[in-house]
């Protein structure tokens, strides 16, 4: 990956945040795992400057969309042929799931969602964390995982995100390629029940992913516990703290905002209502 290409898919990132005020999912830290040329499949360059870009991500038997065009060269049909092409790769790898996200302020996005057939499905919240207090409890405790916590890792994903378990080994194997991570294993009276990751983004953001704790030690307090614990450790290297949740999921919601986590910003997504071929 040169520095230089993701340079210009930053500028043209801003360029199209700044002329919506809004926001988009671009996922970073998937991308930055990515070669160049599997990136530049997902592009456009118009005169050798990058005009339009597709991110496509994949979970298991999930596929997620995000895309922008500069806004100089929207109306040219850019989005369409970026759509298209990732359309047809979804396609030909058979997922049981495609969905676009967009930001929910986007009128842009809103009028292209109007002629292909997606569905709005759910909302999500990103949320920031604001100083509050940060009790700790010793029964709980996270340490950094290990290989022979992978099969609990992948039971966690089963278990508690919906994926079958060769989708969850995929997943798994996938995930160990990413820089700029931590992975966490979440322990309850010395044993292990639950799993989470920190990425860090620009040396000043974490981002907490893959939080999950095995439905049998849920209800305990044993993910607040968990939670806090890793922002004390994320605050300590003077980082700002973001976490994601489904708009919908009030369980999440309460134990975020209770914990000092607040939405700043919304996410829609929407599914793919067609036919596969």
């Amino acid at each position: 990956m040169t520095i230089q290409y993701l340079e210009d898919l930053r500028k043209l990132q801003r360029i199209c945040e700044e002329e919506e005020k809004i926001q988009l999912k671009l996922n970073w830290d998937t991308l930055e795992q990515r070669s160049e040329a599997e990136l530049r499949e997902h592009s456009v360059f118009v005169h050798g400057r990058l005009v339009g870009f597709i991110g496509f991500y994949d979970f298991g038997s999930k596929v997620e969309i995000c895309g922008m065009v500069h806004p100089k060269y929207r109306r040219q049909g850019i989005f369409t042929k970026l759509y298209q092409n990732a359309m047809e790769e979804a396609e030909k790898r058979k997922f049981r799931e495609i969905l676009i996200n967009a930001p929910s302020n986007s009128q842009t996005a809103k009028l292209f969602l109007n002629h292909i057939p997606f569905q709005y499905a759910i909302s999500e919240y990103q949320m920031k964390w604001h100083e509050s207090p940060l009790e700790s409890e010793q029964e709980v405790t996270i340490r950094q995982r290990t290989e022979e916590d992978t099969e609990l890792e992948i039971e966690l994903d089963v278990k508690c995100f919906g994926l079958l378990r060769h989708e969850a080994v995929k997943f798994h194997t996938e995930n160990r390629k990413e820089r700029n991570q931590q992975s966490y294993i979440i322990e309850h009276e010395g044993k292990a029940v639950g799993k989470m990751r920190v990425s860090c983004m620009d040396q000043k953001e974490s981002w907490i992913y893959g939080f999950a704790v095995l439905p049998e030690y849920q209800g305990k307090g044993i993910g607040r516990q968990a939670l806090k614990a890793v922002i004390r450790q994320e605050q300590e290297s003077g980082h700002e703290i973001f976490l994601e949740v489904e708009a919908k999921n009030q369980h999440a919601l309460r134990l975020y905002t209770s914990s000092g986590f607040q939405p700043y910003y919304t996410q829609d997504y929407y599914k793919y209502s067609g036919v596969h071929s």
